[in-house]
């Protein structure tokens, strides 16, 4: 193998030393840096890559496009002495591209304004804002109990076979501000799914509109595993430039990161590395943090990154490695539930085990409405008492019951029925969330709402009564 260098701007290997899965193992890297964009050359096919691993007689670069047809000999290696880049502006938004930001919906590239770094530019924590304002997803779920914070990252646990594509089509279809109607933009990533879901997701935006102020980053399931790894690095990047740039509020939507995870792990495989948990390399939670992290809020800048990315957990663990770390990074999580979904309610989020830590900062008079927090807190405790119920029911039986008991089991009918299950195409604004809590709250005597004050209980519970 040689190297032929071009001045300072590029290195070119002529050969290879060894491919395995996605990656090219070169020989002798000379003035190369870790995370450097990348030429491959076989013949008169190009295909691109990045570094991703240095080391003093060998440097590792994933291909993006695959390693098929490739040979040992006869491939070259340009080394372009710059990070990897992606075109932003913010005329992407209406547009749907694939995991490396080539337009995918037969229009031309955009006429970029910049190029980016995919791997974003650390943020200094002193320049961060606290997460504050609330973000409407028209889901009584999310809204009216763990509500979603300007800045925040929350993500979504889901498992095989429940809906969380819905879910995550419906949050991008009626995301919105409500006290803005302008400054809002969304940037979904599909990571992973199938061509079927992908047209799913692309058609309901379309017919909803939301196409319009959204920008689609679409990896499929027979795209090159390497792609995975970009998808959701170039989403953000666009997201960045349209939050700190130009000033808008943007929703991340990222959906399977389990599907990113596996593909860390195969990569991770191919380079030889010893494996951690599950098989995961030992570098998963900085990784995750390194796209959890580029969410927020900065303090001299007007705009602001919101995450919520969508995870399946193998086996319905939330102990696997994936959720576990995630929970870590986060601030909070919205768990759906499969006993929920074979009873047949829609969204199956399972209030229990979700939490938002940061609602408390969202929700309120001037946010929401002053009875926000109690009438959360209302609920929380008395769905908590259900399902303490609901298991002695199955030891004594419900004959046995008292009337408080037997008002707690009314309440929760009415809490899954009426305020958990909505159709997938309904958007609630927050007063008919809320509203909708103290309707279900009235199965209840007035002293077992030990959580609420004494105002509230006047003016939103026995104002409902009368």
């Amino acid at each position: 193998m040689s190297a032929v260098s071009f001045g300072r701007d590029a290195v070119v290997h002529l050969g290879a030393r060894r491919i395995s899965g996605p990656l090219i193992f070169v020989d002798a890297p000379r003035d190369v840096g870790f995370g450097e964009a990348v030429e491959i050359e076989h013949g008169t096919a190009r295909l691109h890559g990045r570094v991703l691993e240095i080391g003093r007689e060998v440097a590792v670069v994933e291909v993006f496009e695959g390693t098929a047809g490739l040979t040992l000999g006869d491939t070259r290696v340009r080394f372009l002495a710059r990070p990897l880049e992606v075109d932003v502006d913010v005329e992407m938004l209406g547009r749907s591209f694939d995991g490396r930001g080539e337009p995918i919906d037969g229009g031309a590239a955009p006429l970029a304004s910049d190029r980016r770094n995919v791997n974003g530019v650390p943020i200094n924590p002193v320049a961060r804002d606290f997460p504050r304002d609330f973000i409407q997803t028209g889901v009584s779920a999310i809204d009216g109990m763990n509500t979603l914070v300007r800045g925040q990252k929350l993500p979504i646990f889901s498992a095989s076979g429940l809906p969380h594509d819905a879910l995550a089509a419906q949050v991008v279809r009626q995301a919105r501000l409500p006290a803005e109607e302008a400054g809002f933009a969304v940037v979904f990533a599909a990571i992973g799914v199938r061509h079927d879901v992908a047209d799913s997701f692309r058609r309901s935006f379309e017919a909803s509109g939301a196409l319009d102020r959204a920008a689609l980053f679409l990896n499929l399931a027979d795209d090159p595993t390497v792609e995975r790894l970009m998808t959701p690095r170039t989403a953000l990047t666009l997201a960045e430039h349209l939050a700190f740039d130009c000033g808008l509020h943007v929703l991340v939507v990222m959906t399977d990161l389990t599907n990113y995870c596996e593909a860390l792990r195969e990569v991770a495989s191919a380079k030889g590395e010893v494996p951690s948990r599950k098989g995961y390399p030992g570098y998963l939670y900085s990784d995750l943090a390194s796209l959890y992290e580029r969410a927020g809020r900065l303090r001299d800048r007007p705009g602001s990154i919101t995450q919520l990315p969508i995870l399946t957990m193998p086996n319905d663990d939330i102990t696997h490695p994936i959720p576990d770390l995630s929970g870590f990074i986060t601030e909070g999580q919205l768990v759906l539930d499969r006993g929920l979904h074979h009873s047949g309610v829609y969204p199956p989020l399972d209030v229990a085990p979700s939490l938002s830590r940061l609602m408390q900062d969202g929700i309120g008079e001037g946010r929401t409405r002053e009875d926000h927090g109690d009438l959360a807190n209302q609920l929380y405790a008395s769905y908590a008492r259900l399902q303490f119920v609901r298991r002695l029911v199955a030891v004594i039986g419900e004959e046995d019951l008292s009337e408080l008991d037997r008002a707690i089991l009314e309440f929760g009918k009415r809490f899954e029925r009426d305020f958990l299950c909505q159709g997938p195409f309904e958007d609630r604004p927050i007063e008919e969330t809320l509203e909708r809590g103290w309707e279900v709250l009235r199965a209840l005597p007035e002293e077992a709402l030990s959580r609420v004050h004494r105002a509230h209980l006047e003016r939103y519970f026995r104002e409902g009564q009368r």
